[in-house]
């Protein structure tokens, strides 16, 4: 039998104080390796939404955020690093019990990405470039011109399941360092980590109403957030046909909008490549979090001359992967998200099939001892795929690799780039001058050459075509949460000598 976990209770995190949704009402959290209820969250609504957008507004328009020095602000982002540090086992806990995300991959990796995320976003807000001054005009008279950047206002962030901490605060911590307020509604299924860590911002002094969570349906929450007449820039994160539906919406008060959406991201193997390298490097492209990931290498392209060789290899290595219950830390692989997502998963393995692919190894749901009640599947590879399947066009979101044969690197470029996403790619070879002449060719925002999920807290991170726009991560991602104003100071001080004034006069 699965270990039965104690449901812990969270309410909504406004204004810096824990507080019940209006209605009183309450959804359940769903552990998704065992399928048990895990906790009980307060259900925002309409009313929820306002009091969170008002509180981020006050704080904001007080100046009590949005004027300190920056300075000031980057001692506060390291002090919530200290926290979120302070913190790591409760917070690796509420990310791994929810998103299924195993602890071994929490614990390593995303609790550092985000500990370093707001250690080098302190470190650039010191040396960000608030006012450019203009050279003086010969014509039509001199002046002093400068451009400043100057926070947006209130923010509102809509987050996805598959990594709670991360992509929440990819948009807090830029969009706070920049001066702004923000309300984040996580998805329902992983809102726990979010809603601790905007506690753990206020323990780190980040003024009361900087810094708000309200979790709810998309439908009702996040379409509240993003018409709000007081919410001035909208970040999304999730699937390409909801951020169409955001960018309609937010259309509607013309309010900034960035959004990073879905991927169906081509890792090449060219005939150099060391495979000794690129089949583990492949398969952990694919396989981390059971395929859970926006860029994750789903598609996978290979020479003809080592198509076979490849198959096997990566069939025999997949072997390794080990299937378990998320909280144990030899787990390499949890279950997916949700029944839902284990549904269509399966599904799209079936199609796979009755489409022509050859299923190389996996395709079967898994039952893990202790673990019964959870979404497990096994990690799935398809052979003799064809670029036009629905399998290599559609983002399956779980454990599924689809290998494609080529006969040359222009055809390989070619597969590669026909996809409507443009999220990330990726080159195995041991010829790195080539590697990058690939890498022009690749519409891609991302690409790797001899590795797979390497994201940097300086380097930016964002989509080319329905993968969205914006960037998040890096100096760029200041830009995103920034209004940029030009102020003009005229330098002729006689009346007479402001010979533009005879445009208009006689």
């Amino acid at each position: 039998m699965a270990t039965v976990l104690e449901v812990k209770e969270f309410p909504l995190f406004i204004g810096g104080k824990w507080t019940p949704a209006q209605s009183g009402e309450t959804f359940d959290v769903i552990n998704p390796a065992t399928g048990q209820v895990v906790a009980k969250v307060a259900k925002a609504g309409k009313e929820d939404v306002d009091l969170a957008v008002q509180a981020a507004r006050k704080t904001f328009d007080s100046g009590a955020w949005s004027r300190q020095l920056p300075e000031t602000r980057a001692a506060m982002l390291m002090l919530f690093a200290q926290k979120i540090m302070e913190n790591a086992d409760e917070l690796v806990y509420l990310e791994s019990i929810s998103s299924g995300g195993t602890v071994r991959r929490v614990g390593f990796s995303d609790i550092l990405q985000i500990a370093d995320l707001l250690m080098q976003t302190a470190k650039f807000i010191q040396e960000y470039k608030y006012v450019e001054h203009l050279p003086v005009p010969p014509f039509p008279g001199p002046a002093a011109g400068q451009v400043w950047r100057e926070p947006i206002g209130v923010c509102a962030a809509i987050t996805p399941w598959n990594f709670p901490m991360i992509l929440a605060m990819w948009k807090v911590v830029p969009a706070l360092a920049m001066g702004n307020c923000i309300v984040v509604k996580p998805a329902s299924n992983t809102p726990l980590s979010t809603l601790k860590l905007a506690e753990l911002a206020s323990q780190a002094g980040i003024p009361a109403g900087a810094f708000n969570v309200v979790a709810g349906p998309g439908a009702s929450v996040g379409e509240a957030l993003v018409t709000h007449p007081l919410v001035d820039k909208v970040a999304f994160t999730g699937s390409t046909e909801v951020g169409r539906r955001i960018m309609q919406m937010a259309a509607g008060s013309v309010k900034k909008v960035t959004l990073e959406l879905g991927g169906k991201s081509p890792s090449i193997i060219l005939p150099d490549a060391d495979l000794d390298i690129a089949i583990p490097g492949a398969l952990f492209g694919v396989f981390m979090h059971a395929g859970q990931i926006c860029e994750s290498g789903t598609r996978l392209f290979v020479h003809e001359s080592m198509y076979d060789e490849v198959i096997e290899r990566l069939a025999a290595k997949t072997k390794e992967i080990k299937l378990g219950d998320p909280l144990s830390s030899e787990t390499g692989m949890g279950p997916v998200v949700s029944k839902q997502q284990f549904d269509t998963v399966l599904q799209y393995i079936r199609l796979g099939q009755e489409e022509g692919a050859r299923l190389v190894c996996g395709g079967k749901p898994v039952v893990v001892e202790g673990c019964e009640g959870g979404y497990f599947i096994e990690p799935t590879i398809f052979a003799d795929v064809t670029n036009d399947m629905r399998i290599a066009q559609e983002e399956i979101f779980g454990p599924v690799l689809v290998v494609i044969k080529y006969k040359d690197v222009a055809e390989a470029i070619r597969l590669a780039n026909d996809t409507m996403y443009g999220l990330a790619a990726g080159v195995w070879t041991r010829n790195i001058n080539e590697a990058y002449r690939i890498a022009r060719e690749l519409k891609a925002g991302t690409v790797w050459i001899n590795d797979w999920h390497m994201l940097r807290s300086d380097a930016p991170f964002g989509g080319y075509k329905q993968s969205g726009f914006g960037r998040e991560l890096g100096r760029h991602a200041l830009d995103e949460y920034t209004q940029v104003k030009h102020v003009h100071a005229s330098l002729v001080p006689e009346v007479e000598k402001r010979t533009w004034l005879g445009m208009l006069f006689g």
